[in-house]
């Protein structure tokens, strides 16, 4: 029988003397995912990466007899961290995580940065830790948690890659190439997902897919002056303008494609409604808005819904613009946007690209030159349904970590490697799960690690590990 309150006081030991001091350290590497970073090998960020949670873990595995860690290299790949740690049984758990980094990002705060560790009572900012830095830490803690308590697990594979933030393109080769160590798992966890407080449990329900890629309009060869062609010549801006008017309402936001959307169902209207009862008002408060700005519905059920099953428009980057101190009166001749469609978890987002490039590209406007160039196309993925044993053991896990019940909730952003799992095992069940709540901003400005956050959770990871394997024993 675990016993939580002595395994609380492990986990908790052991984050505030080695887990955040490491990542700390961590912090201050620019280890940028290779979408961001073309040259990331010869800059050996990453290796530096790599090597500092080697040794981490290599510290630790002796209180794990007989486990095992290897980096392993592929040509012309990111590496990945392999670690196995027996078990009792035949089953095998599957926990996964990702050190690559999203980019700097403008806006941060002064005094703080994206490669500048800054600890202020319970959150560590800087780029990495809560997304997602501490998950390798947390599955090792939580093993040895259960090791030190002699309370039995399943054999564990812990693997941690280096290409997250870039789509997870190297990652299904690692896959195939370790597939017979790695086995069938019949749990798989996943630490990089994110909670919608920091008062509970949350279990992520379904992730969101992606359609992105960039649109090209070219009206003109080069800039013309403005009094001698406007009303003769069309903007290129208005123009795309009434190309995304083909995807998006303007006035709602809403996507207009019925082909767009997906049946939500029934089961994740109901939690939906649950999370949004939990959240109330900071289903959009959490959200930094402008002063006398607001969310885009005021039910925060509807809102819920919109940020996990319903399609929505992203422009995420624009060129062909001058800097407003710059911008003489020229009409410029062609205007580029970067567009990120999120699509509902069921969809399949190779025939929602494809949509979007016909919706974009046929029948021109002004016979203006119109290209999509496609740049991801990631699925969704909807979770299975839950074991008994596991719905049981996670409604334990919240109250003695969190003393509340878990929630359950889809999450708007993406994690290729869930849709690619979710295909390969079918049968496993699944726990993804994370630490990224109200105002982490992963991936923006001032984005920050919830420390108690991440050692509550680490603490119910330990606790299903222990109910997994009671359940293959029963």
């Amino acid at each position: 029988m675990l016993d939580t309150a002595k395994l609380g006081q492990f986990v908790g030991q052991v984050w505030n003397d080695s887990i955040v001091p490491t990542l700390v350290d961590y912090i201050r590497v620019p280890n940028k995912s290779p979408a961001f970073d073309p040259d990331w090998a010869a800059h050996g960020h990453m290796e530096a990466a790599v090597a500092m949670f080697e040794r981490w873990a290599r510290d630790r595995l002796t209180a794990l007899p007989g486990a095992i860690l290897e980096i392993v290299r592929l040509p012309g790949r990111t590496p990945l961290i392999l670690i196995e740690v027996p078990g009792k049984g035949a089953e095998t758990v599957l926990l996964y995580g990702h050190l690559d980094k999203q980019p700097e990002m403008v806006g941060w705060a002064e005094g703080y940065g994206p490669w500048i560790p800054r600890l202020e009572g319970d959150k560590l900012y800087g780029r990495g830790g809560a997304d997602d830095g501490y998950a390798m830490f947390a599955a090792l803690t939580a093993l040895a948690g259960l090791r030190e308590q002699g309370v039995p697990h399943a054999r564990c594979v812990i693997l941690i890659e280096a290409c997250e933030e870039s789509g997870s393109y190297d990652l299904p080769y690692y896959v195939e190439h370790l597939s017979a160590r790695i086995g069938s798992p019949s749990l798989v966890i996943c630490l990089d997902s994110g909670c919608g407080n920091y008062d509970q449990l949350w279990l992520t329900t379904s992730l969101r897919g992606i359609a992105a890629g960039t649109l090209t309009v070219r009206i003109l060869e080069e800039g013309v002056h403005s009094g001698d062609a406007s009303g003769v010549v069309p903007s290129s801006f208005r123009i795309l303008r009434q190309l995304l008017s083909r995807l998006e309402d303007d006035a709602t936001g809403a996507i207009r494609p019925a082909a767009l959307y997906a049946q939500i169902p029934a089961e994740r209207v109901e939690q939906a409604k649950r999370a949004a009862t939990a959240l109330g008002d900071s289903t959009y408060s959490k959200f930094p808005f402008a002063p006398g700005a607001g969310p885009m519905a005021d039910d925060p059920t509807e809102l819920v819904l919109n940020r996990t099953w319903r399609p929505q428009l992203a422009i995420t980057g624009i060129d062909g613009l001058p800097q407003p101190g710059d911008a003489g009166n020229v009409l410029l001749p062609y205007t580029t946007a970067k567009l990120s469609l999120r699509l509902p978890p069921t969809l399949d987002a190779e025939s929602a690209g494809k949509i979007l490039q016909r919706l974009l590209e046929d029948d021109p406007p002004y016979g203006a030159q119109i290209g999509f160039a496609p740049q991801a196309a990631s699925a969704g993925w909807n979770a299975p349904a839950l074991a008994r044993w596991l719905e049981q053991s996670l409604a334990r896990a919240s109250e003695a970590a969190f003393g509340a019940p878990p929630a359950y909730m889809g999450e708007g952003g993406s994690i290729p490697f869930m849709a690619m799992l979710g295909e390969r095992f079918p049968q496993a069940q699944f726990v993804v799960t994370g630490v990224l709540g109200p105002h982490s901003n992963a991936h923006g400005p001032n984005e920050f690690l919830h420390i108690p956050t991440g050692r509550r959770v680490t603490q119910v990871i330990a606790q299903v590990l222990a109910d997994h394997h009671e359940s293959g024993t029963r």
